[in-house]
């Protein structure tokens, strides 16, 4: 009798052990993520602005221990402790890998919904080319792996003050408001304008942006102070770009074309990597 006691809690001694193990193996497993980028760097905080500690190569696990503004502080091999980007983690591949891919940016397509921003002389709404721009600008940020959110994705109302609100609550590195200017009498004005409120980054960010734009045929206006709320009321890095004169018709037949769009969205990804 007492051989068989002995047995008997020697064998749920066995199922108590293998079953503490599968917990902590499942624990384990699923705090645990996979690098899939050749690269990926790993941070002394969550945020890109934090020194750089090390890197981590494809295929190394992580284990991740505590979660902070969409990043993520792991132990890599069991000694590097550190944060790396979440979106990166889940990526296979990136076209560029640069700073970029470890930003988080807003874009903000100007107006939308009721609110149908300027009119062209042919009739055509200032918000439909906004959103335009943004989403190519959009494309090519996550092709080096940024990540990238927009305050309004398609036609529809969004609120002025939401927009600011937004890029705080996703601890955003830049916000960038797109818009089309429009002159008191029709092709009287043309030309492309960077603006900013806050001195500063945003000074910063408007000023590396708006050397890019300088390739662009159309007249440069240069860097100037805007009071404007989507940029006044934001407390990340922000700036306004003006991208042509929707009410002249030598500046619109150059804002509604693809290829005009497309150089919009080359200057500016060249200006947040010269900022950043």
């Amino acid at each position: 009798m007492t051989n068989l006691i002995k047995k008997r809690g020697l064998i749920i001694a066995i199922i108590v052990t293998l079953f503490t193990l599968l917990i902590l193996l499942n624990v384990y497993f699923s705090n645990s993520v996979t690098v899939k980028i050749s690269q990926l760097n790993v941070r002394s905080g969550p945020g890109v602005n934090y020194s750089l500690k090390g890197t981590v190569k494809r295929g190394t696990h992580l284990q991740v221990t505590a979660k902070k503004n969409n990043w993520l502080k792991v132990v890599a091999n069991h000694k590097q402790t550190g944060w790396v980007a979440s979106w990166l983690v889940d990526k296979t591949t990136i076209g560029h890998h640069s700073k970029l891919a470890e930003t988080t940016i807003v874009l903000d397509p100007g107006h939308g919904g009721d609110d149908t921003g300027a009119l062209s002389n042919t009739q055509k709404y200032e918000k439909k080319y906004t959103l335009q721009i943004a989403k190519r600008v959009a494309q090519q940020l996550r092709s080096q792996g940024a990540r990238v959110i927009l305050t309004r994705s398609t036609d529809k109302t969004t609120s002025l003050v939401s927009r600011p609100a937004l890029a705080e609550k996703v601890h955003a590195d830049a916000f960038i408001s797109f818009h089309l200017d429009s002159s008191d009498v029709a092709n009287s004005a043309s030309g492309v304008t960077s603006y900013y409120y806050h001195d500063g980054a945003s000074k910063r960010l408007a000023t590396n942006i708006n050397n890019q734009l300088r390739s662009l045929p159309l007249p440069n206006r240069g860097v100037q102070f805007g009071d404007f709320l989507v940029i006044r009321n934001n407390t990340v890095p922000a700036v306004l770009l003006e991208t042509g004169y929707i009410n002249s018709n030598s500046n619109f037949k150059r804002i509604k074309s693809i290829k005009y769009q497309n150089q919009i969205a080359q200057d500016v990804v060249t200006g947040l990597n010269n900022y950043f």
